[in-house]
């Protein structure tokens, strides 16, 4: 700082801040989204197996879609802590949620535990908004809303409450039907809303 002959006080400019390193899709959370999309054959081929009815096979079914769900909780953990969080991972997290959901709901609606036309709502919706995420890509990235995420954790729990083999007990299958009601329904409310955030996303280009 500097006084001038004329009494003004000269201030020295900050530094601009460094620019941020930019993050590679290389990183331990992108690596889990991956994964999970690696499992779902994995899941299919356990859950077919012996046409679905061999209760260690559903199980070990319900195990391998239990991991891949954690794959999830866990890559948006380790994004947002670890500032990991890439274009690449906004988009291939929930196209692996949706491949991972997408192949339960066909595999059980296939065994007759769950009717297609609910199957085929969630399957049109989620397709619909992966297709429409690719529409307005060059114009922004729409990031998961938190009711999407809500729904996903409870399409996530009704799947896996159907993919066990306790078709016996009625209270876990009363369960199952209430929680796939709640996920139908936040799947639509959600998908309306996304819709018109991708509006509002081109008109603002």
């Amino acid at each position: 700082m500097s006084t001038p002959a004329d009494g003004r006080i000269d201030v020295a400019p900050e530094p601009a801040p460094a620019p941020r390193a930019q993050v590679s899709n290389w990183n331990v959370a992108n690596l889990l989204t991956m994964l999970r999309i690696a499992l779902v054959p994995l899941f299919v081929l356990v859950f077919v197996h012996d046409g679905g009815h061999d209760t260690r096979w559903r199980l070990a079914a319900a195990a391998v879609f239990f991991v891949a769900g954690l794959t999830d909780r866990l890559d948006g953990e380790l994004a947002r802590r670890r500032h990991l969080i890439t274009d690449f991972g906004k988009i291939a997290d929930p196209i692996a949620d949706k491949a991972l959901m997408g192949a339960a709901l066909i595999c059980l609606s296939a065994q007759h535990r769950l009717w297609w036309w609910v199957t085929a709502a969630i399957l049109v919706r989620e397709i619909g908004i992966t297709l429409m995420r690719f529409w307005v890509i060059k114009y922004g990235v729409i990031a998961a809303s938190p009711g999407g995420k809500l729904k996903t954790a409870l399409q996530a729990l009704a799947i896996f409450l159907y993919v066990l083999p306790l078709q016996s007990v009625a209270w876990l299958d009363w369960t199952a039907t209430v929680v796939m009601a709640a996920a139908l329904a936040l799947t639509v409310g959600t998908g309306a809303d996304y819709v018109v955030r991708a509006v509002r996303l081109r008109a603002g280009r």
